[in-house]
């Protein structure tokens, strides 16, 4: 017996599978501004977002015949969208440092800013993330906003997971630094 309920055809998706041009361009409308969000939060610059998204759909396009409805065409989209924004991040030569080839230790916990006290706004935390260093950034992002777990943003950075957890904490460390400082304008 199988535990997941099996996942509908998108009658969209079949119409684009057949070659149906309008359903191409309805099908972009229905995911462009998702996935150029999804971009953009990764690579912090819209040029790089555009370029990523326009990428994407034409990888997805050409390959639609290989999608099998194995996850929604979404999610099958998105992660395309995310692995061409690490790509790009990697054509700048952004590096993430392997925490574990490293002597680094752990930051001391009196370092770390009472969260409680932080009033969070919504457009001082989005200045702040982009005012993060790309690979704080981008491990944020994907584990915030984009709902990986640290072990498939691990797989997706091909980093080790202590990479990934101590990234995200040194994010968000900053973050909230950047925040209480207030030197966001």
């Amino acid at each position: 017996m199988e535990l997941t309920e099996p996942i509908l055809r998108d009658e969209l998706v079949e119409r684009c599978k057949q070659g149906d041009s309008r359903s191409f361009a309805e099908l972009y409308q229905k995911y462009a501004k998702a996935m150029y969000n999804t971009s953009l939060r990764i690579v912090a610059h819209t040029g790089d977002a555009e370029d990523v998204l326009q990428e994407a759909f034409t990888d997805a396009f050409r390959s639609l015949e290989e999608f099998h409805y194995k996850s929604t065409f979404g999610a099958w989209l998105k992660k395309i969208v995310v692995n061409k924004s690490i790509n790009q991040l990697r054509k700048r030569k952004v590096d993430l440092i392997d925490i574990e080839k490293t002597q680094l230790g752990h930051l001391p916990e009196e370092e770390m800013p009472d969260e409680k006290e932080i009033q969070l706004r919504v457009d001082d935390v989005r200045k702040a993330v982009k005012l993060l260093p790309n690979g704080y950034r981008t491990v944020l992002s994907l584990y915030l906003f984009e709902g990986y777990d640290q072990e498939e943003i691990a797989e997706i950075l091909r980093v080790s997971h202590a990479t990934v957890r101590t990234q995200y904490m040194r994010a968000k460390q900053k973050l909230l630094g950047l925040i209480k400082q207030g030197e966001l304008s």
